[in-house]
């Protein structure tokens, strides 16, 4: 039976319908909490607080217990003591955490180091371009990427050890969203609810159950209005939005997602979203990578995956579209979008 309940800072509420004359909202048991710096929400549809709230007790704790072992902001995190005690000597670590790291290395590799996970130096300086709107000196950045690099990480697999022989900080963030969905996926596996379940940390989503399923895609230059949307029956759904918090320096927007192996954002990207309909697969975990790979290699690389779909939306606002032979997801564009 799920029901793993922990004193977290929830917001509990049982929604039956929106309030005011406006759209009617399906009634959904819901809960709330801010987790790894942004929102998480479980919705279980037609539910009552006795059949929702343990299916919402146990994602939630389980997002947190990630969250809490493996953030970089978590002082007592595993990733922490990583980070403070790892240079010039072997630290012994948990098998979950050396799976993550490995895993975080891999994409490293594939994407030629513009995915890395030792990005740290980096982003004080795109927080203070932010606020100044003014582009860094070139000699930041190189300053910065000679402070970084993930080839400085040693692993020893076999006695599940780390070392760092530059003093460089570890930051998984960018695979730890993914992972919170594979492990409620596999809660859900485990004790398979009567109701369908949504869940969302951030903007991603994982929709579990019979629905008519879709994701709202906000236009990248305007907040308030709808680009369009994804149709599926059940899956993942996973955002790399570059316009949630991007840089405006001399008039000319540039992405919030850094290319690690030049210190710049991505060039001509505002979004990118991908939709994988297995739950069993952790196949989705690769989309962390998608994005810093370009259009073509992540088009490339999910037309290798069963049923993914992906909209990719470039800096100027036009959308290119994927939709795997074996994906039953449709893609619709908000009217009056050309």
């Amino acid at each position: 039976m799920i029901g793993i309940n922990l004193k977290l800072p929830l917001i509990l509420s049982l929604a039956a319908l929106a309030a005011g004359c406006g759209k009617k909202e399906e009634p959904a048991y819901r809960q709330s909490a801010f987790i790894m710096n942004v929102p998480a929400e479980v919705r279980v549809y037609g539910a009552g607080e006795a059949a929702g709230k343990p299916i919402a007790d146990a994602v939630l704790a389980e997002w947190k217990r990630v969250s809490d072992e493996f953030s970089f902001n978590e002082p007592y995190s595993q990733t922490s003591v990583v980070n403070k005690k790892a240079y010039g000597q072997w630290v012994k670590v948990e098998p979950e955490f050396l799976r993550l790291l490995l895993l975080s290395l891999d994409y490293y590799h594939l994407t030629g180091g513009a995915f890395d996970i030792t990005f740290a130096p980096l982003w004080p300086i795109w927080k203070e371009a932010a606020s100044t709107r003014k582009m860094p000196a070139k000699e930041e950045i190189l300053k910065a990427l000679s402070n970084m690099g993930s080839a400085y990480i040693q692993v020893d697999r076999a006695n599940m050890m780390v070392r760092l022989s530059r003093p460089v900080q570890l930051n998984m963030g960018g695979v730890l969203r993914g992972y919170c969905f594979a492990r409620a996926a596999r809660i859900l596996r485990e004790n398979p609810p009567s109701y369908p379940v949504e869940l969302r940390l951030g903007s991603n989503l994982l929709a579990y159950g019979k629905r008519n399923w879709e994701y709202e895609i906000k236009d990248p230059f305007h907040d308030e209005k709808t680009f369009g949307r994804l149709f599926f029956d059940g899956g993942i759904v996973l955002s790399s939005s570059g316009r949630e918090h991007f840089v405006q320096i001399g008039g000319k927007l540039y992405s919030h997602i850094l290319d690690l192996k030049t210190g710049y954002p991505l060039d001509d990207f505002s979004n990118l979203v991908v939709y994988f309909p297995d739950l069993e697969s952790e196949d989705f975990l690769a989309s962390a990578v998608l994005a810093v790979m370009g259009r073509e290699k992540a088009f490339g690389l999910l037309s290798k995956m069963k049923g993914a779909a992906a909209v990719w939306i470039d800096g100027s606002g036009k959308e290119s579209v994927f939709v795997n032979a074996a994906s039953g997801a449709r893609w619709e564009k908000a009217k009056g979008l050309f």
